[in-house]
């Protein structure tokens, strides 16, 4: 993966909040990253869409990064992501968990683990390029 993606930190986004990200998946791409957290070592979201890596085919992986340490992954039945199309993820976050909106109207929650009251850092990696960044 090269780092060619986003970072963005000091974001505040607070309980109650969602953040919207559109963007663009390569034509040829075999997975992408949005990280969110407090910094790079500590991530409430690993979101991790993979269309064949890590012996991964067509899998939502996420998973969580306490203080480096990764968390146990948790697997999503869904994948509604198409090679070289755009697309849209909604992600909201209370003190339990984060709400993640896939394009299909596929909604899963996944444990913030961490118990951060804001997340400050989102960083995008892999196949995937950000057209829209927008909190609501």
């Amino acid at each position: 993966m090269s780092a060619q993606g986003l970072v963005a930190s000091n974001l505040n986004l607070k309980p109650g909040q969602s953040l919207r990200v559109q963007g663009e998946v390569a034509p040829d791409a075999k997975s992408f990253v949005l990280n969110l957290g407090k910094d790079s070592d500590n991530l409430c979201l690993h979101f991790n869409p993979r269309f064949d890596a890590h012996g991964d085919s067509n899998t939502i992986v996420c998973n969580s990064k306490d203080g480096g340490a990764w968390g146990a992954e948790q697997r999503e039945p869904a994948f509604p992501f198409q090679p070289g199309s755009i697309v849209e993820v909604f992600i909201s976050f209370d003190k339990a968990d984060l709400t993640v909106k896939l394009p299909d109207g596929y909604t899963f929650k996944f444990p913030n683990r961490l118990n951060l009251e804001s997340i400050s850092y989102m960083a995008a990696d892999g196949d995937f390029k950000i057209k829209c960044l927008a909190f609501e």
